[in-house]
C-alpha cells in the first residue's frame, strides 16, 4: 500500500506493507534518533510527535501515520539544542539513549505549558524509561532551563 505523510517538513511517499510499524518507517527514512526499546510501548525511547502530539512509533501503523505531520529529533534540533545543554549539565545523560525520547516529550510539554510545575514536568514524563539516573537529573535539567528562561 502506499502512503503520504510529512516527515520532519518533508512530503514523503512511500510504498509500506500494510502491517509496518510507524518506527520502522521513520528509521528507514534516516530518523535513527527514534530508538527500538521496549516494543511494548512502556519505555518511551520510540516517541515521535504525530501533528504536535507525543506517540509512541513502536505501538503505531506506518498507515495511520498517511497524511499527519511526524517530528523525529531529527527534525527539531533547533528546538531542542537550547534545552538539552541544562539536561546534560546535571548529568542526566549517563548512557544517552533514553535522550531523544526525553527530548521529544519535553519539546511537547513545553509546547503545550510554556512554565510548568515540577510535578507537571514528571506527570509528563513518566512514560519514559531510564536505567541511569532516575530521573531528577532530567526534571533538575529542565527546572535550569525554564529559570534561565525567566532570567532567574
Amino acid at each position: 500500500m502506499n502512503i503520504e505523510l510529512t516527515l520532519n517538513g518533508k512530503k514523503i511517499s512511500a510504498e509500506i506493507e500494510p502491517d509496518m510499524l510507524l518506527i520502522d518507517f521513520v528509521r528507514a527514512h534516516g530518523c535513527y534518533s527514534v530508538k527500538r526499546g521496549c516494543e511494548t510501548a512502556n519505555c518511551g525511547l520510540c516517541t515521535v510527535l504525530m501533528d504536535g502530539v507525543p506517540v509512541l512509533s513502536c505501538s503505531v501503523l506506518a498507515a495511520r501515520a498517511a497524511g499527519h505531520q511526524i517530528q523525529t529529533l531529527e527534525g527539531l534540533q533547533e528546538e531542542a539544542e537550547e534545552f538539552v545543554g541544562f539536561i546534560a549539565d546535571q548529568g542526566a545523560e549517563q548512557c544517552g539513549f533514553c535522550n531523544p525520547g526525553f527530548v521529544m516529550n519535553t519539546i511537547a510539554l513545553l509546547r503545550e505549558n510554556p512554565d510548568p510545575s515540577d510535578e507537571e514536568i514528571k506527570a509528563f514524563l513518566a512514560g519514559n524509561l531510564c536505567r541511569c539516573s532516575g530521573y531528577e537529573g532530567q526534571l533538575r535539567g529542565i527546572r535550569a532551563y525554564l529559570d534561565w528562561k525567566k532570567g532567574v
